[in-house]
């Protein structure tokens, strides 16, 4: 018998190796009191252990199955050892990596699969260094959703970017700034919102969901002096959802629906391109906002922020973010 969520071990990709993945991953452990769930780390043992003697990290690490990861735990990091090597000087990225980066994030969605783990925590990857070795998907968000589709789950991966203070939903993600106003459509807002109402609701136990829906121009096109996408592609959208008994609101003008007093009106804005959201989440929480991944089978979250070459290896990467993934992780898993 598969044991519930909440008796499960938490499973950590690796991120890139020559980034600050590794050291947060150490630094998680260390403040393991604050996190209300064990974790494993699908990695190079060895290198990771190095790391923690160089940075002077008291983090005994041990090769562990997910099994065996909950017991492990209290007294050490557990490891699932990778098949590919992943010794990167840190701050040094290398394609040659690539095949270990990948597989960790397999690896910990194959152990959510088998109901070996109750959720996946990504630490961050470089996309450029990934396309090096023929990585075909945009991002993260991307590729996990092809991993979803390959064993029957949804293929319709929606970012969300979580925080105590705000929570944003992007339509359009990892595309040039120039070409969101052509992506943008009826279909996506209304599916990308759809798929935000059901996870609040489901996972993140709000019963009646409520979001904001900016809009694109600004002023929210200022009754189309300014632009007609509100007319005629995201007022419709609005439109449809609220017919179906949604609680949404829009299109509002960006720059006035991210300070304190319009947050209280909402649980979470879809907004219409990947730096309209990420901006004020990043401003308000950069230390504490959450990667949440909805539309998935899985529960997946990560730390809001990149790999940081220019520190790993120092010891000063501040681990908060993942800290607050993990617990979020726990908290959906548990629910």
């Amino acid at each position: 018998m598969i044991a519930p969520p909440s008796a499960r071990p938490l499973a950590m990709t690796m991120g890139d190796p020559a980034g600050i993945g590794p050291e947060l991953a150490l630094k998680a452990w260390l403040s393991r009191d604050k996190i209300g769930a064990s974790f494993f780390v699908i990695a190079d043992r060895r290198a990771l252990a190095d790391l923690a003697a160089k940075l002077g990290l008291e983090v005994p690490i041990i090769a562990a199955e997910p099994a065996g990861a909950a017991e492990i735990f209290d007294y050490a990091l557990p490891v699932a050892p990778l098949s590919h090597e992943a010794a990167a000087a840190p701050g040094k990225p290398d394609a040659k990596y690539a095949a270990a980066t990948i597989e960790s994030i397999e690896r910990a969605v194959a152990y959510v699969r088998s109901g070996e783990a109750s959720a996946v925590v990504t630490n961050p990857i470089a996309k450029h260094i990934l396309y090096q070795a023929g990585f075909a998907h945009p991002g993260h968000t991307e590729f996990l959703g092809a991993l979803a589709a390959a064993w029957g789950g949804p293929a319709r991966p929606v970012m969300m970017l979580w925080s105590p203070e705000l929570s944003v939903i992007p339509v359009t993600i990892h595309i040039p700034l120039a070409e969101a106003p052509r992506a943008l459509t009826r279909e996506a807002i209304i599916e990308t919102t759809r798929i935000a109402a059901r996870a609040l609701k489901e996972r993140f136990k709000i019963a009646r969901p409520r979001l904001a829906v900016a809009g694109l121009n600004p002023h929210a096109g200022e009754g189309g002096a300014m632009g007609r996408e509100e007319i005629d592609i995201i007022a419709p959208a609005i439109a449809a959802l609220r017919a179906e008994g949604l609680d949404v609101v829009g299109p509002l003008p960006a720059d006035t629906m991210f300070h304190a007093a319009a947050r209280k009106n909402y649980d979470a804005a879809i907004v219409m391109y990947h730096d309209q959201g990420l901006i004020p989440l990043k401003t308000l929480a950069f230390d504490e906002g959450v990667n949440v991944t909805l539309g998935l089978p899985f529960i997946r979250t990560s730390p809001d922020h990149g790999t940081a070459f220019d520190i790993a290896g120092t010891g000063r990467a501040n681990p908060s973010s993942l800290i607050a993934a993990l617990r979020l992780a726990a908290r959906l898993a548990a629910a």
